[in-house]
């Protein structure tokens, strides 16, 4: 079962009258208009909001010897050496 709530919304005069041209160009209810707005708007934020890892290979052969093997820690200590503190 589809419920609905009733609320009031303030948009300016000129966006209300396009709005209602349109409806009536369209053959259609500002309602209608409005729900369809609002439904592309949410659809299109979503899509935005949604992170994908881009795919980062790299032609080689693994891991350098020096470092297979070792945990993620140790490798980053290497990565660190000779660079300060």
């Amino acid at each position: 079962m589809v419920s609905h709530m009733k609320t009031t919304i303030q948009i300016p005069n000129s966006l209300f009258e396009d709005l209602r041209t349109l409806a009536r160009r369209e053959q259609t209810t500002m309602k209608d208009l409005m729900q369809e707005g609002l439904r592309r708007i949410i659809s299109e934020r979503k899509q935005r909001s949604r992170f994908h890892l881009r795919k980062a290979t790299f032609k080689g052969r693994g891991l350098h010897p020096e470092i297979n093997g070792l945990s993620w820690d140790e490798i980053r200590a290497k990565s660190y050496e000779g660079r300060g503190g």
